[in-house]
């Protein structure tokens, strides 16, 4: 498992992979995260469940990667940790374990302000699953 960031023109795109697609999910999370702020730096004192409803794997992710962009701007959170405990067709639901943004002590690298719907794929080519996302800046 693991992501690569992608330079695109005005917004910044991400490849995923993973072996199987709850790790993707969690990945793409990750990877989301590290583009926002120093990951190493954010300690897992608030948890929050989050579920998410879409039609199809694409929208599941963009619809997840939304979900934790509103809380990270209306609650002003920061996440390091992801577990996927459900993934049907249709719905996500999982576990984010973080902490509030503190001025004092974290920084913001970049701002996100949407996963987009541009270039998005996720696939499963030789039993590794891989997404690409472009995120709106």
């Amino acid at each position: 498992m693991g992501y690569k960031f992608l330079d695109h023109t005005g917004d910044i795109g991400m490849i995923v992979w993973a072996d199987d697609l709850k790790t993707l999910y969690a990945q793409a999370a990750t990877a989301l995260f590290d583009i926002i702020t120093d990951i190493d730096r954010v300690e897992q004192t608030e948890e929050r469940q989050i579920t998410v409803d879409g039609a199809g794997n694409e929208e599941l992710l963009v619809a997840w990667l939304n979900e934790l962009l509103y809380l990270h701007e209306v609650e002003r959170l920061l996440f390091h940790d992801f577990t996927i405990t459900t993934l049907g067709e249709k719905s996500l639901r999982g576990t984010v374990r973080g902490e509030a943004f503190r001025d004092d002590y974290h920084i913001i690298k970049t701002t996100i302000k949407a996963a987009t719907y541009h270039q998005l794929q996720v696939r499963n080519e030789n039993g590794r699953w891989w997404a690409k996302v472009i995120l709106d800046l």
